[in-house]
């Protein structure tokens, strides 16, 4: 579908505005082999008015021709430029902060990228007592992500880091999630191709 970038978005946001919308898709778990199975996935990236991005992704597993078949998991979280904090920024909580944005132009957020792109934070939650910290790059349509922190609770399963990437090839967004889940090693855990949904069509 055809897709317009937006126009009046914080300016914080421009290096993600290729990534807002609601994306859908299907994908596998694992390294993608024959005996791998399917998912579909729906994934939204919302622009609600600060400088980050609100996140939300529905899994399911899924039969080859995308019949949803049991929910997998559901994500919540936000990205944004990684910088640091000041005065005049919200919170932490509902602590208000100035009108207008910390960076108020294009030239206010062009300083802040490197010779390898934009450095970025993402903070996900995923059920069953996960929240991953990840710190990575934006560069033009492709994102990488690597884990900085994560918290488990008491009786999560084990899950130790992560990497995810995500590239924009052809107008669909591909993405990868590779997970250690005790040791050093970073396995396949999904990989998924979606394709840019309007509002109006997106599957419920």
């Amino acid at each position: 579908m055809a897709f317009a970038l937006p126009t009046d978005l914080t300016p914080e946001l421009v290096p993600f505005a290729w990534l807002i919308g609601t994306w859908e898709g299907m994908g596998r778990l694992g390294e993608g082999e024959a005996e791998d199975e399917y998912f579909w996935q729906q994934a939204t990236f919302s622009d609600v008015g600060g400088p980050y991005l609100e996140y939300r992704s529905e899994s399911w597993l899924a039969d080859a021709e995308g019949n949803k078949l049991r929910l997998l998991t559901v994500e919540t979280g936000f990205w944004s430029l990684d910088r640091e904090q000041l005065e005049a920024d919200a919170g932490p909580g509902m602590i208000p902060g100035d009108v207008f944005p910390v960076l108020r132009s294009a030239d206010d957020v062009q300083q802040l990228h490197t010779k390898d792109g934009f450095k970025i934070q993402a903070h996900i939650v995923q059920p069953g007592g996960i929240s991953e910290l990840y710190y990575g790059l934006i560069d033009g349509p492709r994102v990488q992500l690597a884990t900085e922190g994560l918290l488990r609770s008491k009786n999560a399963k084990h899950y130790a880091s992560s990497t995810r990437i995500y590239g924009l090839v052809n107008g669909e967004l591909f993405w990868r999630w590779d997970v250690s889940m005790g040791n050093l090693e970073l396995k396949a855990h999904a990989s998924a191709a979606l394709k840019r949904v309007a509002a109006d069509e997106s599957t419920k």
